[in-house]
């Protein structure tokens, strides 16, 4: 992990850990109804102030909490066209595929590229800390990947410019 990345992952793990003491809560409105109330929004007095982490105005971190429910909305790193683009394709692949990754949202949050929704219902079949560090790996290796994707796009690039104006020098 890069020294630059560090602080902003380490206040993310932090968070995370804290929001994530997740209970078993049933809907004050609605009978036999158990709904993660970070997305339903019934009742305000179970929901937590959201928490932004921001490293930059292009990359951040949106977590909402409720008693059942943890939001986490990811922004990418997006510096110029080819970049954008590239994590619209990626996380556009990942979302189709959204019940292999099981805590993976279909829709991310308005402003954000890809969301995660953990309820108790996660934190009960699997270990919280495990949940946590999934969260940051994956924030760790989406900007290596789409970094990857874009140093082999201007590669192949090179060549294919190489190989076209090659023509003409002959």
């Amino acid at each position: 992990m890069a020294n630059t990345l560090r602080p902003y992952l380490t206040a993310v793990r932090s968070t995370l850990s804290a929001a994530m003491c997740l209970d078993n809560f049933s809907s004050q409105v609605v009978e036999r109804h158990n709904k993660p109330e970070v997305e339903a929004r019934m009742s305000k007095e179970v929901l937590l102030a959201p928490v932004v982490i921001s490293r930059n105005e292009n990359e951040r971190v949106l977590i909402e909490a409720s008693v059942n429910a943890v939001r986490v909305s990811i922004k990418i790193k997006q510096a110029d066209d080819p970049e954008r683009l590239l994590c619209h394709k990626f996380t556009r692949f990942l979302t189709q595929r959204a019940e292999s990754f099981v805590v993976l949202r279909r829709k991310p949050v308005e402003g954000y590229d890809i969301s995660f929704l953990i309820t108790n219902v996660h934190t009960e079949q699997m270990y919280k800390h495990k949940l946590v560090d999934f969260i940051l790996q994956f924030m760790e290796d989406v900007d290596k990947e789409i970094s990857e994707m874009k140093l082999s796009i201007n590669a192949r690039a090179r060549i294919v410019a190489e190989t076209y104006l090659g023509q003409f020098i002959n």
